[in-house]
């Protein structure tokens, strides 16, 4: 249902994940003890009028407890009340503070399919765990890995990967090691120094090398790591290594590809790769240190 009111167009937001309420005017709703996961049931057709009851006119997510209403009988959902500053958005009466406690109930008596049916979920779930199954299905879609653009492409790991490689242009490739060569004329400029990303298939999983430049405190650095194509719980069945050298020495890595499902920014950010500080990977490159020219091998492998 789209917003046709200026007044609070710009108040959407993500839905939070809300526990079920603990209200004895609330009826009880069917527990689920694994929140991934529920029993299959037949499936439950509920009317798109009972889903726009539940709809907050301004958010436009799903409303729990406490549902507010106006003294008209108009509802907003309880993280929208203090942003209309009391006033109802669809007559302007003063909002008071009076519950919605029969819409309340009649969310109670529901049972929905996950959003991510057509993701290949089947369950479905009481109106109050929804949410939070939603929040932690292993079907939920995943973000492109690509670091070289915001991009905002979601999907499963198969059409990732198409995306990748058609759309991102990313070199592929086949096999468990690797030996790549980076190499940048002017190693100073260290701001989005970002080399191309580079998509391994191996073990019937695929994997996404990373290298760039970024600030450490003051100091410039560059970081190579290893991401999964996958959740992390699947992540933490491979490892991998990394190593970089020259003039007679070398630094090496080892450590658990992280999942996609973190960011590469926050990968990045938590320094959980190879960091090679730039006089020591100017060192590496030989020659009169004013070209990066660093040769980065490595291998993954399944842990038994």
């Amino acid at each position: 249902m789209a917003s046709v009111n200026p007044f609070f167009d710009d108040l959407q937001s993500k839905p939070e994940v809300i526990d079920p309420p603990q209200n004895e005017d609330i009826m009880d709703c069917e527990a689920v003890n694994d929140p991934t996961q529920a029993a299959i049931k037949p499936n439950v057709t509920v009317s798109s009028n009972v889903r726009e009851l539940l709809e907050c006119p301004v958010c436009l997510n799903a409303m729990y407890p406490p549902i507010h209403q106006c003294s008209n009988g108009h509802t907003l959902c309880s993280g929208c009340k203090p942003r209309v500053h009391n006033r109802c958005p669809t007559c302007r009466y003063e909002l008071g503070n009076i519950r919605c406690l029969a819409l309340e109930k009649v969310a109670a008596s529901l049972e929905l399919p996950c959003k991510y049916q057509s993701f290949g979920c089947i369950g479905i779930y009481p109106y109050y765990s929804k949410l939070k199954h939603e929040s932690q299905c292993s079907y939920r879609p995943y973000s492109c890995p690509y670091a070289g653009s915001e991009c905002t492409v979601i999907g499963d790991i198969p059409y990732l990967v198409a995306h990748l490689k058609d759309d991102h242009k990313v070199d592929m490739h086949n096999g468990s090691t690797f030996n790549h060569r980076y190499v940048k004329s002017n190693p100073h400029e260290v701001e989005n120094a970002t080399w191309m990303l580079t998509v391994f298939s191996c073990f019937g999983q695929y994997f996404c090398l990373h290298f760039e430049a970024f600030q450490l405190g003051i100091s410039p650095v560059y970081i190579a790591f290893l991401r999964f194509m996958g959740d992390d719980n699947e992540a933490k069945n491979y490892s991998y290594s990394l190593e970089v050298g020259g003039n007679g020495r070398k630094m090496i890595w080892q450590g658990v590809p992280r999942s996609i499902r973190d960011s590469h920014r926050k990968v990045r950010d938590s320094f959980d790769g190879l960091i090679i500080q730039r006089n020591m990977a100017l060192f590496f490159s030989g020659g009169d240190r004013k070209e990066l020219k660093l040769r980065v091998t490595g291998r993954i492998w399944k842990e038994h």
